[in-house]
């Protein structure tokens, strides 16, 4: 399974689910100025192996309706928020910072906190400098395609 991102001119940036012997597919991700939503979900995921939303569309939910609440991937998407939000802001909130942004959302949102350190938010930021990187190189209309079992490649 691979998640491609294409670069769209426009408001939006588009997801393909592609799936061995299945249909593509394909989700709007507006654009935020930042990596987008989706993107920031792989960081999170493949850094922490973590059960988000991507990994929840590998084991086969669909990618095109909400999904029912769940612990991780509840305290996954907390996280990608917060990594939003410090990358919308310049990216440069301390490790502990972001820990404590960690914990109040998840707080505010009655959900767990995975358990992670600085350490791991460092790995997962490095994650998301590379992948922000390599979208910054891909022309609009060009391709990001991602896996969990290997390397991000630009097509």
């Amino acid at each position: 399974m691979k998640f491609v991102f294409t670069k769209g001119a426009g408001k939006f940036d588009l997801l393909e689910v592609v799936r061995a012997g299945a249909t593509a597919e394909v989700i709007e991700c507006p654009k935020q100025r930042i990596l987008p939503h989706d993107m920031m979900h792989f960081a999170v995921e493949y850094t922490l192996n973590a059960r988000g939303f991507l990994t929840r569309v590998t084991e086969g939910e669909s990618a095109a309706f909400r999904m029912q609440s769940e612990a991780q991937s509840d305290a996954v998407e907390r996280l990608v928020e917060v990594f939003q939000g410090d990358e919308w802001s310049g990216g440069t909130s301390s490790l502990s910072d972001l820990i404590e942004m960690y914990r109040v959302t998840c707080r505010a949102r009655s959900c767990p906190m995975l358990p992670l350190d600085e350490a791991a938010l460092s790995e997962v930021r490095s994650v998301i400098a590379d992948l922000t990187e390599r979208w910054a190189e891909v022309p609009i209309g060009g391709r990001l395609e991602l896996g969990f079992a290997g390397l991000p490649s630009a097509t």
